[in-house]
């Protein structure tokens, strides 16, 4: 069975925040490698709108090669995204999930192929409500947001999580990785 593996950015003062952390060359390619581990990502309606900067980094590469290729492999794998407002997406990978959370995802696992990725806070946080979270990833930067929204805002209970690794990054970042407890 796949594995789900949920993957966010957080500040020091536990913030999800795209606009408060500086991304660079590592971490491009940190993330370029964690999107070729899957061949599906789920994203929420907000996440998705934020990613798709990266279809006109495609089409207008920046020369940066981490950038780009990190581009290229959010362009490949297929993304579904869960929204109750968006009615159609036009990027060519991209499809509105037709089923709800639970069911895309439980049917999404059940499929063969590699580790379905989620990438936005909002799918993570029910997802783990759910209990259907096999891997979390945190990538903590060393930045001080102040305000935003917070990563585990709506938790239903507690979640009990094992650390499997650390990767410290030279930019300063550690990400955590973690395994949910009975997984």
């Amino acid at each position: 069975m796949r594995k789900i593996i949920a993957a966010i950015n957080m500040t020091l003062d536990g913030f999800c925040d795209h606009t408060a952390i500086i991304p660079d060359d590592e971490m491009h390619e940190h993330y370029n490698q964690f999107m070729r581990s899957g061949d599906v990502a789920l994203y929420g309606r907000t996440t998705y709108q934020l990613m798709e900067y990266w279809k006109d980094v495609v089409e207008n590469p920046t020369g940066n090669k981490p950038t780009d290729d990190f581009a290229v492999s959010m362009d490949r794998i297929p993304k579904v995204v869960f929204s109750h407002t968006l009615k159609n997406v036009d990027w060519k990978t991209a499809r509105i999930a037709k089923r709800d959370l639970k069911d895309e995802v439980l049917w999404l696992r059940n499929q063969p192929g590699k580790d379905i990725l989620v990438g936005s806070r909002s799918l993570i946080i029910s997802l783990i409500n759910l209990g259907l979270v096999d891997e979390f990833q945190i990538m903590i930067h060393p930045v001080i947001a102040g305000n935003g929204l917070p990563l585990f805002e709506m938790i239903s209970d507690r979640t009990v999580m094992k650390l499997v690794k650390t990767k410290i990054f030279d930019f300063g970042a550690v990400t955590l990785y973690y395994e949910l407890s009975g997984k």
